[in-house]
């Protein structure tokens, strides 16, 4: 009976991800604004999937389905874009991350070693399970919350971290949001770090004397969760009720969901898409969450950060047009300071972190973002991370998972000193 169990579970792990049979990836260069523009504009006309995004100064990579290939190479042809094989099997690549995850649970395992969930790539239940332990140990610090249940009905938890019970109302409020895209595995751990720093592990007792946290690691808990246990690369929803097509083709890019620009830029109606936005700002129950998080602490808000990879960049509003805030002198420094926190403690080999609008960074627009949002109805400073990740010489798909808590430890330092600059902008302005 073990040995068809075996078999079973054997057999199991080899179907997981033949799904990806016959698609390719490829590192992408544009060399110019335009030329980065053309590519923004494939990833809704081809399906084409842009894992790593490019800049005109930095390689991506994208990831593209085989009834799309002579299409996809054609575009870059005729665009001169220029564009490289990174594997022509994608699912033999996925293949060997798995092999990395686990050889690295294997090595805490061995030596006896709690692993924690921003030690390695983990599952929901492990990170909920760090949450609620904390939660339970720390009771005067932190309070568990759940905001209310995602689509499938798991529970979307976050914890409120205060040293006043969230009652002193000259304290600044920082909201970090993780994971509304399913298949950023490198984000969790940077989250799961933050609320570690707070509780467990406080060096700079500023960070609770001034500061209330909202820490909120995983946002899309079902999407999270099929990334897992089906397709890798997932990254909506998982909601069913959105199109006639929702059967077939279920979810929502939960960062073309908000209610600014909604629909207008950078997105698709189209539900079998990976950018589609749903059927209307907020159809989500993950991002209506979000949303009611951000106006009950509006009032006391300085700054939020949506969590994603992969990148190295900290962008801020407007993403849809790519024009600037009136505050954007402030967006601009405080994000400056936060990229100069982190690359103080990056590793050489990591890329140099850049600043700037969402759109004249990226090269393209996308409306009904999360930080826009966040921005657009009050919060003075809101941001995405795009966490750093892979770079050629890498064999699979995910930074080497050796790597997770360094990323952490160094997105940490980011938020930290982004918290303390941005509360010294803001009380300036009081």
């Amino acid at each position: 009976m073990k040995f068809w169990m075996v078999v079973s579970l054997f057999t199991l792990a080899l179907a997981k991800h033949e799904r990806y049979a016959g698609w390719r990836s490829y590192y992408v260069t544009p060399a110019t604004k335009e030329q980065l523009a053309t590519l923004g504009s494939l990833e809704s006309k081809l399906d084409v999937d842009i894992f790593v995004r490019p800049r005109v100064d930095r390689e991506g990579m994208v990831l593209v389905k085989p009834q799309y290939l002579n299409e996809f190479i054609t575009a870059m042809e005729e665009e001169g874009i220029p564009y490289s094989l990174h594997t022509e099997d994608v699912k033999a690549r996925l293949e060997v991350d798995d092999e990395q995850i686990e050889a690295r649970h294997t090595e805490f395992r061995s030596k006896s070693t709690t692993e924690k969930p921003y030690d390695n790539y983990v599952r929901l239940e492990a990170i909920y399970n760090y949450t609620d332990g904390i939660a339970a140990k720390y009771p005067n610090l932190v309070t568990s919350v759940t905001g209310g249940n995602s689509f499938e009905g798991r529970p979307i938890k976050y914890l409120k971290i205060s040293s006043s019970n969230f009652q002193n109302r000259s304290k600044s409020i920082i909201m970090v949001e993780a994971t509304i895209h399913a298949r950023e595995w490198i984000v969790p751990p940077a989250a799961t770090y933050a609320i570690h720093k707070l509780v467990e592990n406080l060096t700079d007792p500023e960070l609770l004397e001034n500061f209330d946290w909202i820490i909120l690691p995983v946002s899309n808990p079902d999407g999270y969760q099929y990334s897992h246990t089906n397709e890798r690369f997932w990254r909506k929803t998982r909601s069913t009720d959105q199109s006639s097509l929702s059967q077939l083709c279920p979810g929502v890019d939960g960062n073309r969901n908000y209610d600014i620009h909604w629909s207008t830029v950078g997105t698709s109606n189209n539900p079998c898409t990976e950018t589609y936005g749903g059927s209307k700002a907020f159809s989500e129950v993950e991002t209506r969450i979000v949303r009611d998080i951000l106006n009950e602490y509006l009032d006391r808000l300085t700054l939020f950060i949506t969590l994603h990879s992969y990148g190295s960049m900290i962008l801020y509003p407007w993403g849809h047009d790519g024009s600037l805030s009136p505050n954007a002198f402030g967006l601009h420094t405080v994000g400056v300071t936060m990229a100069e926190a982190i690359q103080k403690k990056s590793l050489p080999n990591f890329p140099t972190y850049k600043v700037g609008n969402s759109l004249l960074v990226i090269g393209y627009g996308a409306s009904g973002a999360g930080e826009d949002y966040a921005h657009s109805i009050g919060v003075p400073l809101a941001y995405t991370y795009e966490l750093p990740g892979l770079s050629r010489g890498l064999q699979g798909f995910h930074l080497d998972p050796k790597y997770v808590r360094q990323v952490a430890e160094e997105t940490w330092e980011g938020i930290a000193a982004g918290a303390k600059h941005a509360r010294e902008i803001v009380n300036r302005k009081l």
